[in-house]
């Protein structure tokens, strides 16, 4: 509208407010297109078992490591090097701290909650058998 053939046709109180409405109204129904196109997409990429996202940086058994090695005394900052990511773009390197207190975090919360995740994915199934 501020260029090309439609140069100055912008009329707040008449054809102009028309128009921008009519754009509008596409641009929001284009949107809601690209929405539900995502959302298909991601919903049969999750029936094949493929869930988005990087790996993670902390796998199981080294978060069975540094519990252990915690419970033995030993600080994060002194068992921090002796871990080794072992894939994705960092393989090889050493975790950060945040992501050692990070995945220690969530570990003490699924403790304190041991069934509040499977109780979201009951609720996540039942929400999408509804819809």
């Amino acid at each position: 509208m501020l260029v090309g053939p439609l140069t100055g046709v912008y009329d707040p109180s008449g054809t102009g407010q028309v128009l921008f409405a009519f754009f509008a109204a596409m641009a929001e129904t284009e949107r809601e297109n690209i929405r539900e196109a995502t959302l298909e997409g991601l919903n049969a990429a999750s029936r094949k078992g493929n869930h988005g996202g990087r790996p993670p940086v902390i796998t199981d058994d080294m978060l069975h490591t540094v519990l252990r090695r915690r419970a033995s005394g030993e600080s994060v900052e002194d068992i921090r090097p002796d871990l080794i990511i072992p894939t994705g773009k960092r393989k090889g390197r050493n975790p950060s701290l945040a992501s050692i207190y990070r995945v220690l975090a969530e570990h003490e919360k699924a403790q304190a909650y041991p069934d509040a995740g499977e109780q979201a994915h009951a609720d996540f199934t039942a929400l999408q058998a509804s819809t």
